[in-house]
């Protein structure tokens, strides 16, 4: 079912600032930027030769990645694999289901939908699968 890392998503509260970082100094070509989730989240990704890198910003005031960024600061927050078809990805891993309260498959980017898996299946790691 799993077909590779799709990305590693780092969260920021400034996408220029951490493109000095991650373009200007590391050398990692923006690949594309976009907006998801009603304007709610700027996602960024660098191309590191065999995956990608996504900097996340939230553009909203009131959105929960502002917390988490309060409470960890700026850094790695997730690792994304790619999977064939993300609602039967629900059906075939139900140990690993959705978080407690947690919608339908958001949207990811460049159209894809993703979902995050329930943290307490994955001992505490942020796993996010994409797909069709």
């Amino acid at each position: 079912m799993f077909r590779g890392l799709d990305h590693l998503a780092i969260v920021v509260p400034d996408t220029e600032a951490a493109l000095i970082i991650w373009r200007d100094r590391c050398g990692f070509p923006v690949l594309f930027s976009e907006k998801v989730n009603g304007d709610t989240v700027l996602l960024t990704h660098l191309d590191l030769g065999n995956t990608h890198l996504q900097l996340v910003q939230p553009l909203i005031a009131d959105h929960p990645l502002w917390h988490w960024l309060e409470t960890h600061g700026p850094g790695l927050h997730h690792f994304c694999m790619t999977v064939d078809d993300v609602g039967q990805a629900l059906v075939d891993l139900p140990p690993l289901a959705l978080p407690p309260g947690e919608p339908t498959p958001h949207q990811g980017t460049q159209g894809k939908r993703a979902l995050f898996l329930d943290l307490a299946a994955t001992a505490g790691v942020q796993v996010e699968l994409t797909g069709a």
